[in-house]
């Protein structure tokens, strides 16, 4: 992977910005890197403390110490929609997109590995190949994956440029009033658990959910909403609603367990994504159903208004 400092992050050390773009690994783990020569700056192994400048060019080779146990396996997977450059996937909840910490089996990735071995994009290896974007493991939705690099290129420059449209239908946790809200607040790594998301302005990205109320449950206190993301940040839905007193629905990490709803994971659907095609150069968008459990949930609570 490979990174050119911009002037809006430039002075900020090696090991905070590697942490805040290397999404899945701890600061131990990115120390380690710069420490065995792993993560060069302008081709020079510097310190963790090393602080950026403008241009700088950063580039970090992740070691494949695990690529052996990335193995293919025979999982089925809702295919919505494949040509000779994408796939899009209707992920299931509970199933985890790409091998990562210790779980290397049962993912989106063996079931790809499986099905389209030699026709996944390479750019981000072994571990996540032909994988641009990612939902996590307790969110159901559309998934777009690239089966060759130029398409990976393409749509990894969408994502970066805030030019794809997506949209997420969530349950959340008390009565929301305003019927529309556009929330404007910044992410970074929580400093109270380095695992976690949190709303706050330092070591932070800019994060912009725009939330619609869709139906108001004041029976059983909940509110069902779309959101739809003008950027991409980790966790980004569940922290903004949590942030503003309205946790979702099943998410335990951002919220609190609640036994009037047995659910597990947080209920959040990825409903509509939608980009330039990379070949094409038109705009196409997909969409999926809500699954099986969201809906009935959602016909209980409707019961519940009557």
């Amino acid at each position: 992977m490979e990174y050119i400092i911009s002037e809006e992050n430039a002075k900020k050390r090696l090991d905070v910005y590697l942490l805040e773009n290397l999404d899945e690994m701890t600061r131990s783990y990115i120390k380690k890197l710069i420490d065995t020569g792993k993560i060069l700056v302008n081709g020079k192994i510097q310190k963790s403390g090393y602080y950026l400048k403008k241009e700088d060019h950063i580039l970090v080779e992740i070691p494949n110490e695990k690529q052996a146990d990335i193995i293919p396996e025979k999982i089925d997977l809702d295919i919505v929609y494949e040509d000779d450059d994408i796939i899009i996937v209707n992920k299931e909840k509970g199933m985890v997109v790409h091998p990562a910490n210790g779980n290397y089996t049962g993912t989106m990735v063996n079931s790809l590995m499986y099905s389209h071995k030699t026709n996944l994009s390479s750019i981000n290896g072994v571990i996540r190949p032909g994988i641009v974007h990612r939902i996590d493991k307790d969110t159901s939705g559309i998934l777009v994956v690239a089966k060759n690099d130029f398409s990976h290129k393409e749509l990894s420059n969408q994502f970066k440029e805030h030019t794809i449209t997506r949209k997420y239908i969530a349950l959340v946790k008390g009565i929301i009033k305003e019927d529309k809200l556009d929330i404007d607040l910044p992410i970074g790594r929580s400093n109270k658990d380095r695992k976690k998301m949190a709303v706050t302005y330092k070591n932070s990205k800019r994060a912009v959910t725009h939330i619609s109320v869709l139906t108001r449950f004041y029976n059983s206190n909940v509110t069902l909403i779309e959101a739809i993301l003008e950027t991409g940040r980790t966790h980004q839905i569940r922290v903004h609603m949590s942030y503003l007193g309205h946790p979702l629905v099943g998410d335990e990490v951002y919220g609190k367990k609640d036994s009037k709803f047995r659910v597990n994971g947080q209920m959040l659907h990825a409903k509509v994504l939608g980009f330039v095609h990379p070949t094409t150069k038109e705009y196409v968008e997909f969409e999926s159903e809500l699954p099986l459990e969201f809906e009935q949930i959602l016909e209980v609570l409707e019961n519940k208004e009557k």
